[in-house]
């Protein structure tokens, strides 16, 4: 056996040649929106990372390269300002202060490991404190504060997806809303739908920039269903095959456009993810008061996928 060199130059420690390995960090792989394994949308879901900072926890998120990837921690107030726990969200460029998929499958993780229980409980995350209902299939979480914004130009949109003027729905026109993530929001014929081809520099031009991604929809308000993608516009999300925060702006739009009926509470299902090979199934609703939107929910079923271990990044500075 030969002796150990001594010509190799210090480790972090101290230690000759030698760098310590952070402790390894649990996760589970899920998909939403679906009640089988390899539909729906991936969610990464990883344990025990208090101690990991925000560029860290980014590092993570790009190494899964889902479409998002969660922390679940303890949360920050207490007493009545308490919630069961706190989430933080990353797609793999950047933190979301909201979404659906994301909120959907942590919660249930969390309830089939014991962490929270079955129920009533409430999600702390960066649209704030919001209520989430979860059972053994599945979970339902409600929006942030609904918002609308700019009116957009339908052609232009049209345009960015490779589709015409005659393609657009002209029951309303095409803007900005959210319910704790803002989004464009396109309405479309039928069959337009599967036809779209995005070009991501004009639908950021066609946006301004000012949302996450683009939903482009086929809404039947009379069988109360929907067809729709979504393009996570600079979010590292070329299509996303469920979004759960579009869900729920879709919902805010609806009711500002006046396409929903009297004021109460309206659920619709969206079908996406079809032209991914990803289908999903998102039970969506909006209650309206005063012909606008006070309140939106979005909620789906889990199915566990895989589960393991993953070496922190290291600290960078």
């Amino acid at each position: 056996m030969s002796e150990p060199r001594s010509d190799l130059p210090d480790g972090p420690d101290g230690d000759t040649g030698h760098v310590p390995v952070p402790d390894p960090l649990r996760y589970d792989v899920v998909d939403v929106f679906t009640d089988r394994p390899y539909a729906g949308n991936p969610l990464a879901v990883v344990h025990g990372a208090e101690a990991l900072s925000t560029a860290r926890m980014q590092a993570i998120a790009a190494e899964f390269n889902l479409s998002e990837t969660t922390f679940p921690l303890p949360p920050t107030g207490d007493g009545d300002e308490c919630a069961d726990y706190r989430v933080r969200i990353f797609t793999p460029k950047r933190e979301l202060p909201f979404a659906g998929h994301p909120s959907v499958g942590t919660a249930w993780v969390l309830a089939r490991d014991g962490v929270i229980g079955h129920g009533d409980r409430v999600q702390e995350c960066g649209a704030g404190l919001l209520p989430v209902h979860v059972d053994g299939t599945g979970a339902r979480v409600e929006g942030g504060a609904p918002s609308v914004g700019a009116e957009l130009d339908a052609v232009r949109l049209a345009a960015a997806l490779g589709l015409g003027p005659e393609d657009v729905d002209g029951a309303a026109v095409p803007g900005i809303a959210g319910a704790g993530t803002d989004f464009a929001i396109l309405l479309v014929r039928p069959d337009a739908v599967a036809r779209a081809v995005p070009d991501p520099a004009a639908l950021a031009a066609a946006t301004g920039g000012a949302a996450t991604g683009l939903l482009v929809a086929a809404v039947d308000a009379a069988a109360e269903r929907v067809h729709a993608r979504m393009f996570g516009i600079g979010i590292g999300v070329p299509e996303d095959p469920a979004t759960g925060s579009a869900a729920v702006a879709l919902g805010v739009f609806l009711a500002d456009r006046g396409l929903v009926g009297d004021d109460g509470d309206h659920t619709f299902v969206v079908t996406q993810g079809v032209e991914m090979g990803r289908p999903s199934t998102l039970h969506a609703g909006v209650r309206t008061a005063g012909g606008r939107a006070v309140a939106t929910w979005v909620g789906g079923t889990v199915a566990a996928v895989a589960t393991g271990s993953l070496t922190p990044p290291p600290e960078t500075g």
